[in-house]
């Protein structure tokens, strides 16, 4: 009997090449600072190209800079509401123009939320989901109908450590149902798109960025007594996960998600 066994890829016999990004595309929403602008970092480092989306925030100009001076690598910015299908579509439309095709989406734009269910407001409540999980599938949609096109494609969701916990002291019902839903699209997507594209999702701890700045000490103390590393992460910490999957080092990773929580999880 024959094996009806789908065909490994062409690999090369070294890690460090594995890892690299040259010759690659890759478009980074919520590019406008914190884990997006380390996970930039890191992808120019190893050789990528890259397509920075951001909506309020001019900082990506200033990065887009940064990192083709840097690392010699293209780097264009585009403003892009990831609320919006017709301006997600129409970026990765635009991005495909400028760079020739696509091989990487992350979609990393997110908002937290700031109250309990009861205490938001509808408005917010839209707010947080629109930009949260909405946001995410307009992402993965607009790339997805590319990746199918190329019969190649890699799509990284961000999620979040929320997505399989309840925060405590903080009441976030619509953040954590919003990120929740995020893991389990990347999930069937992975299935989904087993033919063409991979699909995977980091779910990032309590992370030292401007996101959680304004939060008083005794939350955060709070949060550090259940880490059993007992602090938060510095955000460059995240890079070796984003550069794994989004290079060819995961080539047969595939509807995984990757906890950096400091281990909150676990217990």
């Amino acid at each position: 009997m024959s094996l009806n066994r789908t065909a490994c890829p062409t690999l090369s016999n070294s890690v460090f090449e594995m890892f690299s990004m040259k010759g690659k595309v890759t478009i980074i929403t919520g590019a406008s600072g914190g884990i997006a602008a380390e996970i930039a970092k890191a992808l120019a480092e190893a050789g990528s190209d890259l397509a920075l989306w951001y909506h309020n925030s001019t900082y990506a100009e200033e990065l887009a800079k940064e990192l083709t001076s840097t690392y010699g690598i293209k780097a264009k910015t585009y403003k892009v509401d990831v609320k919006s299908w017709d301006q997600v579509n129409g970026g990765v439309t635009e991005v495909v123009k400028d760079f020739g095709k696509l091989d990487v989406m992350i979609a990393n734009a997110g908002i937290p939320a700031k109250a309990s269910c009861l205490d938001q407001t509808l408005e917010e409540w839209h707010d947080v989901i629109d930009t949260d999980f909405n946001g995410a599938y307009y992402c993965a949609r607009a790339s997805g109908f590319v990746f199918q096109k190329q019969g190649f494609g890699n799509l990284i969701f961000t999620a979040s450590m929320s997505a399989h916990i309840v925060n405590l002291p903080q009441l976030q019902g619509c953040y954590n149902a919003a990120k929740a839903g995020v893991l389990h699209l990347s999930k069937s997507l992975a299935v989904e798109w087993k033919d063409f594209a991979r699909v995977n999702s980091v779910s990032p701890g309590y992370i030292d960025t401007a996101i959680s700045g304004d939060c008083p000490a005794d939350m955060k103390n709070q949060w550090f007594s259940k880490i059993p590393m007992g602090r938060d992460a510095d955000p460059r910490e995240l890079k070796g996960v984003y550069l794994y999957l989004a290079s060819d080092a995961s080539t047969y990773t595939t509807g995984a998600d990757f906890a950096v929580d400091g281990g909150y999880c676990a217990p």
